[in-house]
């Protein structure tokens, strides 16, 4: 397929095109760069599709030796940050990127491809999006990606021109099969969502997150020492097994101690009654009863996080920046979670010796540390309508406390540390579907001991049990769940497997929660990049429900503010019956 193309390479061609495309309804956008990274390649090309052809920009005509370069690039930038004509990419974060770092503006007005393939497949784990892949699916035609790996630094080929207009051009009728799926499935308001988010995640991955590389340095020793004392002292404990002890010391198992099967032999014998696997949260039960077990999780704690956080997180370090820019996926997982990589900065351990090494930079400025308190229950609540639920946190009280009292027979005031612990991981279960077998094994309790206690709660908490009974059956006979925004999570199960039936009524159950939680989060990005604008705040890092600001010390109280008011509002489209509460703090340094 031939696609109409003309070159711009003049300041003159360059506002023949502008003014071309403004007349159109939309829009595609593509560019080409000369590598992956922003601050380390060039952006070589950025293609404009309309329906009457392609305009391809050549930035190297307008190179930065060109002192008139700003101004001759004056009526792009007003055409990419313009509400109209509606721009369509795919993987639009990419592009974004690039521009923003080059010229200066965000692009406003954006559909993403790639996240409304996304959204249509509503979490099809089989279903590939790459652009090639949809134009397949939708379109039923082929895109030729060879030329994607060709150089782009020097002179440019005829091939390399009409691939990269074939890639702009695809994107106009792609958008329309797409929006005819949006329409049919709902989902309107979630992709809107989507779209609105992706500047924010442009600006926070332009932005970075600042790690001091000696302290990693530091705390890595600390780790590596701790932990080989700890892997001598656990092959010790699991030697006392071994029938024939060494007469030249204490017995050893010398076994690999991340060997599933050889961890599992041994354990055996010892006599410790090992339930149907050797994962984490199956043996945490018995950490209290058999010290071994518990010599095994801080173990396998230490050796996890050396390998997840360990010296490769420096190789990310950006040696033009000296800060790190992770990679976040906004749809990285079905119900709409963020996911992340290159490095993972949402999963640093908790422990303050990892957080103390991410900081604000240079010194003088601060983080805020904003996270919502309990947002999934206050969604639950507010999802199930519960009165006795909404009431414990209309009132303000400690929820746990509440539910412990209720579950323990006891007045709020006699409820002791060990029942509220109790208590919260009871309700902080609930959200993600639990069951008696998994109570069990998560407190320890027998099974029917742990039947009584969960009968207990729903008595206190009916409507509660009443809708996540309902969100069970509707998962098992729809095949799938809503969130707030109306994003759709399907499930695919086989009918005959009760192990998969069980899976799909636990993801019933939590999907939605966990979906309208993701939601509230990336209304509270778009929100907040708002309140930031013409401020020296800008967002660094998110997880989950947890949102960090790096800013001037002197604008940190303002912006504090700022985050709590922004992530409320968020909260409080989709949280009505109950107050949303967002509690934040200021530091030097990431602490939790």
């Amino acid at each position: 397929m031939n696609t109409q193309y003309q070159l711009v390479t003049s300041a003159e061609e360059l506002r023949h095109a502008v003014d071309e495309l403004s007349n159109a309804q939309v829009i595609g956008l593509d560019t080409e760069t000369t590598d992956l990274d922003p601050y380390l390649a060039r952006l070589r090309l950025i293609q404009l599709a309309s329906p009457d052809g392609v305009y391809i920009i050549d930035l190297n005509k307008f190179a930065d030796r060109d002192r008139k370069r700003s101004e001759s690039l004056a009526p792009l930038r007003r055409l990419l940050s313009a509400p109209r004509p509606i721009k369509i990419a795919h993987n639009a974060k990419f592009d974004a990127k690039f521009i923003k770092h080059n010229l200066g503006v965000d692009i406003v007005g954006l559909f993403d491809t790639l996240l409304a393939s996304q959204l249509v497949s509503a979490g099809d784990i089989e279903e590939r999006h790459g652009l090639e892949a949809i134009a397949g699916r939708y379109l039923n035609e082929a895109v030729d990606k060879t030329e994607r790996l060709s150089n782009w630094e020097f002179d440019l080929s005829q091939a390399q021109l009409e691939y990269a207009a074939r890639d702009a051009a695809v994107l106009l009728p792609l958008r329309e099969r797409l929006i005819e799926r949006i329409k049919s499935l709902g989902l309107i308001r979630c992709a809107q969502l989507e779209f609105e988010c992706v500047m924010p995640v442009v600006d926070l991955e332009l932005a970075g997150f600042y790690m001091d590389k000696q302290r990693w340095l530091e705390q890595l020793a600390i780790v590596e020492e701790k932990r080989g004392e700890v892997a001598n002292e656990l092959q010790e404990m699991l030697g006392e097994g071994v029938a024939q002890a060494s007469l030249f010391g204490p017995p050893r198992a010398n076994i690999n101690l991340d060997s599933q099967p050889q961890v599992t032999e041994a354990l055996t014998r010892l006599g410790i009654p090992l339930p149907d696997s050797t994962r984490n949260w199956k043996l945490q039960p018995l950490a209290a009863q058999y010290p071994v077990v518990a010599k095994l999780l801080e173990y396998r704690t230490m050796q996890k996080a050396l390998t997840s956080y360990g010296q490769n997180v420096i190789e990310f370090i950006n040696p033009k920046t000296g800060r790190l820019h992770a990679d976040f996926r906004q749809i990285g997982a079905p119900t709409g979670r963020f996911a992340c990589t290159n490095p993972n900065i949402q999963q640093v351990p908790h422990a303050a010796e990892y957080r103390r090494c991410f900081m604000g930079h240079p010194r003088e400025r601060r983080l805020v540390i904003a996270d919502y308190s309990q947002i999934e229950l206050r969604i639950l609540a507010e999802f199930s309508g519960d009165d006795a639920f909404i009431k414990a946190f209309k009132s303000g009280a400690d929820l746990h406390k509440v539910t412990a009292a209720q579950v323990f027979g006891v007045s709020e005031d006699q409820v002791t540390k060990e029942q509220r612990d109790f208590a919260k991981r009871l309700n902080f279960g609930v959200v993600y579907g639990i069951g008696a077998q998994r109570f069990s094994l998560m407190t320890g309790l027998g099974v029917s001991d742990a039947e009584n206690v969960l009968r207990r709660y729903f008595a206190t908490y009916k409507k509660l049990d009443a809708y996540l009974r309902d969100s069970a059956k509707r998962a098992v006979d729809e095949k799938q769940a809503r969130t707030g925004s109306g994003r759709l999570v399907k499930f695919n199960y086989d009918p005959s497997d009760r192990q998969q039936v069980s899976m799909t009524q636990r993801n019933g159950k939590n999907a939605p929660i966990q979906g309208t939680s993701a939601d509230i989060l990336k209304r509270a990005l778009r929100l907040l990049n708002d309140e930031l604008r013409d401020t020296s705040g800008q967002i660094v890092n998110i997880i989950h429900d947890e949102i960090v600001v790096e800013v001037d010390e002197g604008e940190s109280e303002e912006i504090a503010e700022k985050v709590e008011r922004a992530m409320c509002a968020a909260g409080e489209e989709y949280v009505q019956r109950v107050p949303v509460k967002v509690e934040s703090q200021i530091a030097s340094e990431w602490t939790k």
